[in-house]
């Protein structure tokens, strides 16, 4: 019986060993979220000099359309915009449109791929080159 509970001592010691030794400092996992969250809102987010919310909700959705997305909710009042693209995969994309101070709009646009969350820039640059195409051709009134 001792010889027993020697053994499971020694395996409970050495599983609690194993645990301690994966266990990452919290402090250095809290900042390393927030420095990714922050560069991946950066990746998200264009401050564009105009205050007409309906007109830039207007644009997304052009722009949008224009690059492969069909439109699944367009809120005017919440200011969202969410479009889902079929190109051999789900991509699902939501873009906020919220005043940023009395002369500038922030567009924050946020990619999915099933439920994960994109990181990579790309679509967010390719999406954002198209906007700021639209936004440009809109203010001068060119169609």
């Amino acid at each position: 019986m001792p010889r027993k509970i020697i053994k499971t001592v020694a395996v409970s010691f050495l599983a609690l060993s194993l645990l301690t030794a994966c266990q990452t400092n919290s402090r250095d996992q809290v900042l390393q979220t927030s420095e990714s969250q922050v560069a991946l809102r950066s990746m998200q987010s264009r401050a564009f000099d105009t205050t007409d919310k309906a007109k830039t909700l207007r644009t997304i959705i052009a722009t949008l359309q224009d690059l492969g997305f069909v439109i699944d909710k367009a809120d005017a009042t919440l200011g969202t915009v969410s479009g889902t693209k079929l190109n051999g995969y789900a991509m699902r994309m939501t873009v906020s449109v919220r005043d940023r101070g009395t002369t500038q709009t922030i567009v924050r646009a946020n990619a999915q791929y099933n439920i994960t969350a994109i990181e990579d820039p790309q679509p967010y640059q390719q999406f954002f080159a198209a906007l700021e195409k639209a936004m440009f051709l809109t203010a001068q009134q060119v169609d």
